[in-house]
């Protein structure tokens, strides 16, 4: 799995300095058997350290002087089936509220994510989709599907419809956007049912045209969420993740990278620069060739 970012400045960059999510989550289902994350220039410093979520942040910084930066993260993963027990999912949705039922196995680790984030605001409007999802007594998995299978029928993907600073309210005003917009929507319309739900940041290995070679750098970072679901025999529970944007549960085509409450804490790249360039371009190419 390749994720390349190149920038190219209209002047020279004097100093950078910068943190990312690139480097895969070592989990129970997924195993990471190498990675390495360069940068050209080359960094005078480059450090990977746990974040608050347990994610790998990177943090490098730049000093030579440059026009183009290019960040490359290089990993090879296993990805196993990570779904939780059936049984788990037929418990009625109201008995897997971390804020309500507070005593739960576990809930002290969901709590932080069935709270309102910077950019996954309780707005009502929200709160009113969710409501056709969650009659009472419904089965977790059973409401969960049936919310994420109304959001992708919903929902135009769209790239031109949003930004990265696009509210809740606004991709559901337009009903339109990207895989980050589909997951903020969710997480809005599970946690305002008291659900607890974080954004998982990742990558999806996508299959070619019948009869068509796959295309390199056709993948993309991609975006998803994940459901708290609480076990009935204790222990911290297990989570079920789900993508809006395909209607589909995340399997083992899905490399998971980071998660957090909401796209802020998980971003592939952000950081300063020290400049007097007024543009720049950005472009990213994501590999991800199963072997």
């Amino acid at each position: 799995m390749r994720h390349t970012t190149s920038y190219a400045y209209d002047d020279v960059v004097t100093d950078s300095i910068g943190l990312g999510h690139l480097v895969p989550r070592s989990l129970p289902w997924q195993q990471v058997a190498s990675y390495a994350v360069t940068t050209d220039p080359e960094a005078s410093d480059v450090s990977h350290d746990e974040d608050h979520y347990g994610n790998v942040a990177t943090y490098f910084q730049i000093t030579e002087p440059h026009t183009r930066l290019e960040i490359e993260a290089v990993s090879e993963v296993t990805v196993s089936d990570a779904a939780p027990p059936e049984d788990d999912l037929g418990r009625a949705w109201e008995t897997a509220r971390p804020l309500v039922s507070p005593r739960l196995p576990g809930a002290w680790l969901a709590t932080d994510f069935a709270l309102p984030s910077a950019a996954v605001a309780q707005v009502p409007e929200a709160a009113a989709y969710a409501e056709a999802s969650f009659g009472t007594g419904r089965p977790l998995g059973e409401a969960v599907t049936d919310l994420v299978a109304r959001l992708h029928a919903d929902l135009d993907y769209d790239p031109t419809a949003t930004t990265v600073t696009s509210t809740v309210a606004e991709v559901l005003a337009s009903r339109a956007g990207v895989c980050q917009d589909f997951a903020h929507l969710a997480l809005a319309c599970l946690r305002s049912q008291g659900l607890a739900a974080r954004y998982v940041s990742g990558y999806l290995a996508t299959d070619p045209a019948p009869g068509r070679d796959r295309v390199v750098g056709a993948d993309a970072s991609h975006a998803w969420v994940a459901v708290w679901v609480p076990s009935p025999d204790g222990g911290d529970g297990s989570w079920l993740a789900v993508d809006p944007t395909n209607d589909q549960r995340a399997g083992t085509r899905y490399v998971t990278v980071a998660w957090g409450r909401d796209y802020g804490d998980v971003a592939p790249l952000k950081g300063v620069i020290v400049t007097e360039a007024r543009e720049s371009t950005l472009t990213v190419s994501v590999d991800v060739a199963p072997r």
